[in-house]
């Protein structure tokens, strides 16, 4: 994989929830880079406002899911941190040149200003700092419709845009498959989109949560996967334990109703 974050950012975890001792965890396993799935989480903007400094004490490279294609949400997780704005729902060239622009400051883009975290609460007084959010902080369209996969190469080619993020599932529904199962067809999509990112040098982002799909992403030049989810470690972990201690115990499980 190629990226500009450092090699530890380039495996992220999806936090679905605000919970700031579950990224303590997810940190010391190792990861360097989340996502915060804001669009279908717990999240508000108290609660967001909160765990960004958390994550950034933390030195994470933090990925905002944010709640809809929206002027309001995509700055608001801009103006707390983030690093990176990841635009969920968007539907062709059209409507990615018009929500996109929300995470640009002018002439680039249609990004408004805000006092606050991103310039330590003091007046920048200075004219690059506009042009330094820009550069620094990243846009991804989510690439989840068919009108966006129909647009992809003239998506990535905005001025606005930085990368793509790909929404699978709601991409393999929208296209008439059905739920994501990691067919050919959707490997092709998917395939698409990664040629297309590679063509104008930007950056694509896979959540991949099998081994098949973590090696098709890095064998596509993925820049970053994200490869674990809070609820699903969970799970995983819960019954991992529970397996091990019923071997061990001698405890059956108990029985189907």
């Amino acid at each position: 994989m190629t990226s500009n974050a450092s090699t530890d950012q380039r495996l992220a975890f999806w936090l679905t929830n605000p919970h700031a001792a579950t990224a303590e965890i997810a940190y010391a396993a190792g990861f360097r880079a989340v996502l915060l799935d804001i669009e279908h989480g717990t999240y508000d903007l108290a609660s967001l406002e909160r765990i960004i400094p958390v994550l950034k004490g933390l030195g994470m490279d933090i990925l905002a899911k944010v709640l809809a294609p929206e002027r309001a949400p995509i700055q608001q997780a801009l103006d707390f941190g983030a690093d990176a704005v990841v635009i969920p729902h968007v539907e062709n060239l059209a409507h990615a040149k018009a929500v996109t622009a929300f995470a640009k400051f002018p002439p680039l883009g249609d990004r408004s200003f805000a006092g606050g975290r991103t310039h330590n609460y003091i007046d920048p007084l200075d004219d690059a700092w506009a042009l330094r959010q820009d550069q620094t902080t990243r846009c991804y369209p989510m690439i989840e419709d068919s009108g966006a996969l129909d647009d992809i190469e003239s998506i990535l080619n905005l001025p606005t845009v930085d990368g793509v993020f790909v929404g699978p599932t709601d991409l393999s529904i929208r296209r008439g498959r059905g739920t994501y199962k990691r067919t050919e067809d959707d490997y092709q999509d998917i395939e698409k989109i990664a040629r297309a990112a590679r063509a104008a040098g930007k950056h694509w982002v896979f959540p991949s949560w099998t081994l098949e799909e973590q090696r098709f992403g890095v064998a596509h030049g993925a820049n970053q996967l994200v490869v674990s989810m809070e609820q699903g470690a969970l799970y995983k972990g819960f019954a991992q334990d529970l397996a091990a201690s019923r071997e061990a115990t001698n405890v059956k499980p108990p029985l189907s109703v």
